[in-house]
């Protein structure tokens, strides 16, 4: 299985262990990392059969108001921009997240913020014969659940975990 962790983490697929398939034709990712995943496979010369996608970043309906002051409050303060990223990401469970912590560049921040995600190209993915499995949790603090629940039902199987936030915890 090939994973991509999500923004300014390294080595949180343990987390995940309950909802990666570790074959040797899976791509996996959390978060930021479900958009490296997604863009992976769309690339992919060699053989994709499933595209695990877990908590994806999602923000194109979040107006370029919220974008620009998440980068502003990253570039004033580095430090305490992830340590309040952290908490949204583990919410509502009390997991540590500093043993993972890896902290990412301003340009990923912007890249995974402007991000759109393209229904065609999941429709691509899944016309190739790529299965595609998305999980979210209903507390999620980082993304919109909705929105993301409304694209992603419509291309893939989706979970949609109760009492989980973006950890899945």
């Amino acid at each position: 299985m090939r994973y991509f962790s999500g923004f300014s983490l390294n080595g949180e697929q343990e987390l995940f262990r309950d909802f990666l398939v570790d074959g040797e034709f899976t791509v996996a990712g959390f978060s930021y990392g479900a958009i490296r995943a997604f863009e992976y496979a769309l690339d992919a010369i060699e053989r994709v059969d499933r595209l695990i996608l877990i908590s994806p970043a999602f923000f194109q309906n979040m107006g370029e108001l919220f974008i620009r002051a998440q980068l502003r409050h990253f570039k004033l303060n580095r430090d305490r921009y992830i340590q309040n990223f952290l908490k949204n990401v583990a919410y509502p469970s009390d997991i540590e997240l500093n043993r993972y912590l890896k902290v990412g560049a301003y340009s990923e921040l912007e890249s995974l913020l402007r991000y759109n995600w393209s229904l065609d190209r999941l429709m691509e993915l899944k016309g190739r014969g790529i299965t595609i499995e998305v999980f979210l949790g209903d507390m999620d603090r980082v993304i919109d659940i909705d929105e993301a629940l409304k694209l992603f039902s419509r291309v893939s199987t989706t979970y949609l975990l109760k009492g989980r936030g973006h950890i899945l915890r």
